[in-house]
């Protein structure tokens, strides 16, 4: 009697891997016939005398490298500045042209954008938010941030938080160095910024660094493993299928984004809660703004619109910064040289604090003044983001037939993406030493640092759609690594492990960055 069950079990889970199977089987034949298609008619087009860019392959070759897809797009981009993937329906066009980067995003700018295809790919996860949608609802999104940037209370507010978070991480890792315990520093890095974002854009402490938030924890990890699956519907044919049926991955989507949606809507119906009892927040946090801007905005800001708001700026202000961090130790513990440079910047602009000054001191004590003055650290940080940009790529669709600046032709419906991390990488830009960390690239003769064109380096975008917190993360960055520089000096927990990313929306270290830290004496 008790073996029933678990034969009907094994009998249903063999039934559901034979249908897999065949879903997976159909799926493969449509692919080859949609790619036979697409490649008809691109010989009738190419009769008609229209130019398109060489073809380095099909979707399956994106399939067979997803684990190391920047870097196989890395190796397509040495051979063809820009290149065709055949997809069913359309040609993907990924680019390392900064002629073609300006042009999609400032010259010809109406003609280029997240389109159906990409917002189809990623609302489940970031429904309505700033980083999936065009038209009204982006603009919408982008005019209340930007009042909430400019206000000089919200930049006084976010200095405070960030000093504050980076004394308790500063003390974790203080411990961690006195008793010689590896830590994995990016995902104290997750949770510290996660902490930040939260204070400062939500009203909310979470103090995930500090206590062990169970909620928060889950909250984190079921987001990661979201975005790594939103990515594997790039080139996985068959995930509207899978979905509809609620089979593989699918099926794991659906059961991390209930987990995220869960602990979303408890944060907003709190502060729905709070407004109502508050007539005035003094603050004025940027999730109160959108929800007090419900009466009066054409937009309808209903809850699950608030909740795609939270998670687009969440991945801005957490995530970007945490990975850019997280690269920038990891840079630090290969090159002890540039650490120590570093190291000497930072203490030269804050020789006033005196040696002996705490972290709380010493974090309290640092001005915009000190921070701007320190420019060997933006620049190093700014060195970090072009070999290890947050978003490594960007696709955008073309919404009608153009000529791109190099006088190849893309159709309607084209995907055409650039490539931050393939671009930092090419010597045409760059020069021979594009896949060297070398911080000086970006100091002028008087040591001052010297910005490069957007479109040279779009980690941050570039044209109307140019990230506004740039300045929010530089801050936050500068603060972070000035204080972990003075007081740390940090050596890989494993010389001979290679360190690779993990391929989702962000370029996040794949299982993490564990590290020694040492205290400075």
């Amino acid at each position: 009697m008790e073996v029933e069950p678990q034969s009907n079990t094994s009998s249903i889970s063999h039934s559901q891997s034979l249908f897999s199977s065949l879903v997976l089987l159909l799926s493969f034949l449509i692919l080859n016939f949609l790619l036979i298609w697409n490649l008809t008619k691109l010989a009738i087009k190419r009769k008609k005398n229209n130019k398109y860019h060489p073809v380095a392959g099909t979707i399956f070759h994106h399939l067979v490298n997803f684990r190391r897809l920047h870097d196989f797009s890395t190796d397509q981009a040495h051979k063809h500045k820009t290149f065709r993937l055949l997809s069913p329906l359309r040609s993907e066009v990924y680019t390392t042209d900064p002629a073609i980067v300006e042009y999609i995003l400032k010259t010809n700018f109406s003609n280029y954008g997240k389109g159906e295809y990409n917002y189809c790919n990623m609302k489940d996860l970031l429904g309505d938010g700033i980083f999936a949608v065009d038209g009204a609802k982006w603009q919408h999104q982008r005019k209340v941030a930007s009042i909430d940037f400019s206000r000089r209370i919200l930049r006084d507010y976010s200095t405070k938080t960030f000093k504050d978070n980076v004394e308790k991480l500063a003390v974790l890792i203080s411990e961690a160095a006195i008793t010689n315990t590896r830590i994995d520093i990016q995902d104290l890095l997750m949770k510290s910024t996660m902490d930040s974002i939260f204070q400062v854009a939500f009203g909310v402490e979470l103090n995930c660094i500090t206590a062990s938030n169970r909620e928060g924890r889950e909250f984190a990890e079921a987001f990661d493993d979201a975005s790594n699956l939103i990515t594997w519907r790039y080139v996985d044919i068959s995930w509207k299928i899978k979905k509809l049926l609620n089979i593989g991955c699918e099926a794991v989507l659906k059961k991390k984004i209930r987990i995220v949606d869960k602990f979303i809507y408890k944060m907003i119906c709190s502060k729905i809660e709070q407004i109502s009892k508050l007539q005035h927040d003094s603050r004025q946090d940027m999730l109160s703004r959108f929800l007090l801007e419900s009466e009066k905005d054409p937009v309808n800001i209903t809850p699950r619109y608030s909740r795609d708001i939270i998670l687009s700026f969440m991945i801005a202000g957490k995530d970007t910064t945490a990975i850019t961090l997280s690269w920038f130790i990891y840079m630090l513990c290969k090159n002890p040289h540039i650490e120590e440079k570093i190291a000497e910047e930072v203490m030269t602009a804050t020789k006033e604090f005196g040696e002996n000054a705490s972290i709380r001191e010493f974090s309290e004590k640092m001005t915009d003044e000190i921070i701007n003055s320190m420019h060997y650290l933006h620049a190093s940080l700014t060195e970090t983001l072009r070999l290890y940009p947050g978003i490594p790529l960007d696709p955008k669709i073309c919404f009608s037939d153009d000529t791109l600046p190099d006088g190849f032709n893309v159709r309607k419906g084209d995907m055409v993406a650039y490539m931050p991390y393939a671009m930092a990488r090419m010597k045409f830009i760059w020069g021979k030493d594009a896949e060297v960390f070398w911080p000086e690239r970006w100091l002028g003769d008087n040591g001052v640092f010297t910005p490069e064109s957007p479109f040279k380096f779009p980690a941050f975008q570039a044209g109307p759609r140019i990230c506004l917190g740039k300045e929010f993360a530089y801050r936050q960055m500068k603060i972070f690594a000035a204080v972990l520089v003075r007081f740390f000096k940090f050596k890989l927990g494993d010389e001979e492990k290679p360190v690779k990313y993990r391929t989702m929306l962000t370029l996040q270290i794949d299982h993490g960055l564990h590290i020694h830290a040492i205290l400075r004496k």
